[in-house]
């Protein structure tokens, strides 16, 4: 080969190299430039969230990115694990017991923030119920949503109880259809989720038979694995705008307040009792603590033989919890 063929090979091959880089260039940007739409949900069990879409604090976020919001209501955690798990959502409000569950089961999402400590779910009957205890539900009728803190919550205190499912009637409901049900005397109890389980309360009497907070697990904000993957700084974008929700929600409770009511169309007297008694917004960031109860429920359901005995919690927890989108507050 002739000295000067070898200078033009190397010549061809270089602009060919740098036709590669700019053809890689635009495809990224072609790539991002295809995301036009964010998709979040919003909950009545997830109080920032209303505050977040109530304000347009997201809208004015990623305005100058040219993605518009688009809000997808969760009936439950199982609903919003459900439009994660299809693509329908990229962003899902849930409890983390439920995420840990929807994860080990193949729904491929990242846990990435903390909206809410609460204790919105307890096992409730009616006032003139004979029902005391846990034990006394053997052979009853028990509405749950499956998939969600409270099937979570049932399922632990029934073990605890010395019971299993196979011990009492499950009747699966959506939350709301539950807390009928329970009104109605279709079914004897009920595995309640506020601000349903604070209405019934206030309005019908209902009482709280079996209460532990501290089997509560964290409200969580989840987003899909590909989606953070591909667009990392959105997810970012995404927090910093429900922590700006967070803050102000704290700082303005009875704000807080006036904007769940007007949302939900609840009295004052239901909201203050969710809202004042049961949450604590007070935690952002994801990590030990949220790990630590997480892994609490999953080994109680192992034990109780809902999970399978070889399930690896805490490798799927590992997966799960990807604290890295939002910086430790200070």
């Amino acid at each position: 080969m002739s000295v000067s063929r070898a200078f033009i090979t190397r010549r061809t091959l270089g602009r060919l190299a740098a036709a590669a880089a700019f053809a890689a260039l635009a495809a990224g940007s072609a790539a991002a430039e295809e995301l036009k739409e964010v998709v979040v949900d919003f909950a009545t069990y997830n109080p920032v969230s209303l505050v977040l879409k109530k304000q347009g604090l997201l809208e004015k976020a990623l305005e100058k990115d040219g993605i518009r919001v688009r809000w997808v209501q969760s009936a439950g955690s199982n609903k919003a694990l459900e439009f994660l798990n299809a693509g329908s959502a990229h962003f899902g409000s849930t409890a983390g017991s439920a995420a840990l569950v929807a994860k080990i089961n193949g729904n491929p999402i990242k846990s990435v923030y903390v909206y809410s400590r609460p204790e919105w779910t307890a096992l409730v009957t009616r006032k003139d119920s004979p029902i005391q205890t846990v034990a006394d539900l053997r052979g009853k009728r028990v509405a749950v949503t499956r998939g969600t803190d409270p099937h979570i919550f049932l399922v632990r205190a029934l073990a605890e109880a010395g019971l299993s499912d196979r011990d009492v009637k499950f009747v699966l409901l959506q939350h709301a259809d539950g807390r009928m049900a329970l009104s109605r005397g279709d079914v004897d109890a009920w595995a309640g989720l506020d601000p349903m389980m604070a209405s019934a309360e206030v309005e019908e009497g209902a009482r709280l038979f079996y209460r532990k907070p501290e089997a509560n697990t964290w409200g969580v904000l989840n987003v899909r694995e590909d989606f953070a993957r591909k667009h990392p700084e959105i997810v970012k974008k995404v927090l910093a705008a429900y922590e700006e929700a967070r803050k102000w929600a704290l700082a303005n409770p009875e704000g807080l307040k006036e904007e769940f009511i007007a949302v939900t169309r609840l009295p004052k007297a239901v909201v203050d009792r969710q809202i004042d008694e049961r949450t604590e917004l007070t935690h952002s960031v994801i990590g030990e603590p949220q790990r630590a109860s997480m892994q609490a429920a999953g080994d109680a359901l192992v034990a109780a033989g809902v999970l399978p005995a070889d399930t690896k919690v805490k490798e799927t927890l590992d997966a799960l919890i990807d604290p890295q989108y939002l910086p430790a507050s200070k």
